[in-house]
Parts: structure tokens; C-alpha cells; sequence
């Protein structure tokens, strides 16, 4: 069995006020025509179709231009699932006629669902389809009190998929979670990922898929593995943020034996345009080539800069940022002028920024149940918008 594994790939994103569908498009032709040589027995998608609940026009019609293509022209199955940016019930829509085609979308959590079954010459292979889910959400459909963590989630749902198991089937797992070794802190996210709940309790434990061939994982854009090779982010098809700045991007073609031994090869995308850091003073950036691609520039003068964005342009035309970097009069550290800097309060964790801000203005701390209070509420308005925390 060979099948391609990509994720995330947040069709209508914008970075810095730039929509960056065309540059998705350009590299996912490059993930059509690997399908077209390869003639893999799946494209699995691991969550983050769509960047938002309510994605644009231009990416509502790129994702039906791709699965079009890959389902109908292509003839090849999709098996994907909806991440913690999409909106699972507009992404739900007809799934069930599709399926006919050969598109398998989850994207609601339900308490019988079964798992899409594909064969190859040495029998049937499982592939178990997870959506993101609120906790609440499986608590819900569970019917469990105890389920209060996205960890508490996942192990639920995974236990109820081990007590199905054929043992003579070979099984995969397609999944939008924080997966981690211990279901503790990593450092591999970026700006661009949004977090699954408020507070950080979002991690999952990585030895919950340790009875599956293989796990295809989509939330986090760096692709690496958890615990061990069978357990994979594929990682986000471009750069979406300048945290970003040093992943390699591509996706995963995956083969798995009749044992379910499998073999990962990681394929690269080329950009139509990087996305990089230049730190220099303007007096040298004027004089670099014209380059087209994505930069976030930190201008060292000692002088403030007139028109520093303009500047930038005539040689960076789709520069994205630009920032002064100013010493400060002890000589120690710096102070950036006219952006957010390092880890900046657009970064912080929500509760954090909030009980800071209470602090500033009231002059005492935060009650721990305003806190709680103020969590819920963030929760909420973002649910509403269509999304998740």
C-alpha cells in the first residue's frame, strides 16, 4: 500500500495582509503531478484544509479545482479529516455522496464511525479517520464526565477504535491533535498555528497510537516524528509565518508492506517565492538584486530611515515587514521600532495577556476565577466565529 500524506495545507491564508493562494496553488501542482507519476492508493490530508470557518472565494474554488483532480481525473481516493480551522459543517456537506467518488472527509466526531477500508495485494488496510474535536464535544457524544482535556479526548476515542481492531487488517490513523512524547510542551510550533485550548492543556500523548502502522498527524507545520517513525507531521505545504523561516517543507510518501512495516520518504516543495529574514542596514539592502521573494526586514541604522518600507520595496517587492532595530543607551539589548518583536504580546497566551493588561490598568492581580471566567468567554467567541481555540 502506498499513499501520499500531506496537512494543513490553509487554503485562503493570509500572511501580513498577503492572500497566499496562488503560491499554494503552485506548489500543490507540484503535489498533482507526484500523484500523477507516483499512483499512490491515497492522498491523506491531515486537517487545515481551509485557513478559516469561512474561507475565501479564490480557496473555496482551489480545494474543489484540487479534488477534482485528484478524485475524478486521477481517480485516486482522498481520505481527509477537518482541522481546528475549518468549519465541520460546511466541510461536511454531501460527504456522504461523495464517498460514492472516492472522497472520504470527516469531520464530525460520532460514536459508531467506521474506517474507510482500502486493498492492496496483501489484504485490507484500516484507515481510522479523527477530526479535530472540542473536548466537550466527545464528552458529549461519549457520554463521559471524566473527558475534560484534549488528552482525556483522544485517549477515549482511541480506546473505542483498539476494542474494533481486525488483527488481520493492517491500520492507520488520520489525526488534527498536539501530539507530543508525554503529552508535555514542545518546542516545534509557530505563530502560525493557532492553540487548541486556552491555558495550554492541548497535548496528547504519543503512546496512544502505538497499536497503528502508521500515524498521519496534521496541527503542527514543522514535519517531524513523535516518539518514533510511524508517527508523522507531515508539516504545512508553504511557510506561513517567519517562525518558520527554517522548515523544509513537502509532504510524505508513505509505503507499508504486508507486515504494515512502512517506509517514509519525504518529498519538497519549490516555492514560487521563500520566505526569509534580512537583517542590514538600508545602505546595503539597496544594493542586493531585485528579489520577489517574502522577507521581513530589520533595518540596523543608527538613524531613523525615511520612507524604510518604500526603500525596501524598490528591490524586496513583496517585502512583508520592515522594523528599525535601536540600541538602547546602556548597550545592552534592542528595541524594534514599528513591529511586533520576539516573542510579543501577539504571541502570549490569551489569559496571560489578559490578566497582564487587568494588572496594568487595575493595579492588582487577576482572581484565579475571572480567569477561568475570561477563558470560557475566549473559548466561546471563537467558537462562534466557526473556529477553535
Amino acid at each position: 500500500m502506498k499513499f501520499i500524506h500531506t496537512a494543513d495545507w490553509h487554503l485562503g491564508k493570509l500572511v501580513q495582509g498577503v492572500y497566499m493562494t496562488d503560491d499554494q496553488r503552485f506548489v500543490l501542482q507540484q503535489l498533482i503531478e507526484t500523484i500523477e507519476r507516483e499512483r499512490p492508493d491515497a492522498v491523506v490530508i491531515a486537517g487545515d484544509l481551509y485557513d478559516r470557518a469561512v474561507p475565501p472565494t479564490e480557496a473555496v474554488d482551489l480545494l474543489d479545482e484540487l479534488f477534482q483532480k485528484i478524485v475524478i481525473e486521477l481517480n485516486t481516493p482522498i481520505l481527509a479529516v477537518s482541522g481546528n480551522h475549518d468549519s465541520p459543517d460546511r466541510l461536511n456537506f454531501a460527504t456522504k455522496i461523495m464517498e460514492a467518488r472516492g472522497l472520504h472527509l470527516v469531520c464530525q466526531m460520532k460514536p459508531d464511525t467506521k474506517p474507510v477500508v482500502l486493498r492492496d495485494q496483501h489484504g485490507e488496510v484500516h484507515f481510522h479517520l479523527i477530526p479535530y474535536v472540542d473536548p466537550a464535544q466527545v464528552r458529549y457524544t461519549y457520554g463521559d464526565e471524566q473527558i475534560r482535556s484534549h488528552d482525556d479526548a483522544m485517549r477515549a476515542v482511541v480506546s473505542r477504535l483498539e476494542s474494533a481492531l481486525d488483527p488481520q487488517a493492517r491500520h492507520v490513523v488520520v489525526g488534527h491533535a498536539f501530539v507530543t512524547p508525554g503529552a508535555v510542551p514542545q518546542e516545534n510550533t509557530s505563530q502560525s498555528e493557532r492553540p487548541l485550548s486556552v491555558g495550554g492543556a492541548d497535548h496528547v500523548h504519543a503512546e496512544y497510537f502505538k497499536s497503528f502502522h502508521y500515524t498521519a498527524l496534521g496541527h503542527l507545520h514543522q514535519a517531524h516524528f513523535v516518539s518514533n517513525e510511524t508517527i508523522q507531521y507531515a508539516g504545512s505545504p508553504l511557510k506561513y509565518s517567519i517562525s518558520e523561516e527554517t522548515h523544509r517543507k513537502g509532504f510524505f510518501i508513505v509505503e507499508m508492506d504486508r507486515d504494515g512495516t512502512v517506509h517514509v520518504e519525504k518529498r519538497e516543495f519549490k516555492p514560487v517565492r521563500d520566505m526569509r529574514r534580512i537583517i542590514a542596514p538600508i545602505e546595503e539592502i539597496e544594493t542586493h538584486p531585485v528579489c520577489e521573494d517574502y522577507v521581513f526586514v530589520t533595518l540596523v541604522n543608527d538613524n531613523p530611515v525615511l520612507f524604510p518600507m518604500e526603500k525596501v520595496r524598490a528591490v524586496y517587492p513583496n517585502a512583508l515587514h520592515v522594523e528599525r532595530r535601536v540600541a538602547l543607551p546602556t548597550g545592552g539589548a534592542s528595541l524594534e521600532q514599528g513591529a511586533e518583536t520576539g516573542t510579543s504580546r501577539r504571541e502570549a497566551d490569551p489569559v496571560s495577556l489578559f490578566a497582564s493588561f487587568y494588572q496594568e490598568v487595575k493595579g492588582i492581580p487577576l482572581a484565579e476565577d475571572k480567569q477561568k471566567l475570561f477563558a470560557q468567554s475566549y473559548a466561546d467567541v471563537l467558537k462562534e466565529e466557526g473556529g477553535a481555540v
